[in-house]
């Protein structure tokens, strides 16, 4: 597990959410349109998105797809149970993400913007001294 404390858009964590659930079967219109955002009941691994307006769309499978304007929070939560983030709002579309991933959901949050090369860099560079610091201990 991976703890993740970064600024990213909300439109980034979108992204991911849709990467991480519902990217091979959700319809093209509704992965083009930053309004909408994939929701999960809790039992499989709640996706909940807080906002000042929201509208049911469609259920495909076990996604409901909402359209959501003005976004406060969203939170996710892997099926496995291994990745659990929350995106809260700073400003507009604007936000931080912060929980634990796993190495799966690492690839996902790079791939969709969330996480930029330099975290991941930085990231691998600390894992890397870290593992130094044991061999030499």
């Amino acid at each position: 597990m991976v703890t993740i404390d970064t600024p990213t858009s909300v439109e980034s964590f979108r992204r991911f959410i849709i990467s991480s659930t519902c990217k091979s079967y959700a319809p093209r219109s509704y992965l083009d349109d930053s309004e909408v955002f994939a929701e999960r009941e809790d039992s499989l691994g709640a996706i909940y998105v807080e906002a000042a307006d929201k509208v049911t769309l469609k259920k495909i499978r076990d996604i409901t797809f909402v359209n959501a304007r003005d976004i406060l929070g969203i939170i996710y939560n892997s099926k496995s149970g291994n990745t659990s983030l929350k995106w809260r709002q700073l400003k507009r579309n604007h936000g931080k993400v912060t929980g634990e991933a796993s190495a799966n959901s690492l690839t996902n949050l790079a791939e969709s913007g969330v996480l930029t090369l330099d975290w991941v860099e930085s990231y691998l560079k600390k894992k890397s001294e870290e593992k130094t610091s044991e061999v030499t201990n």
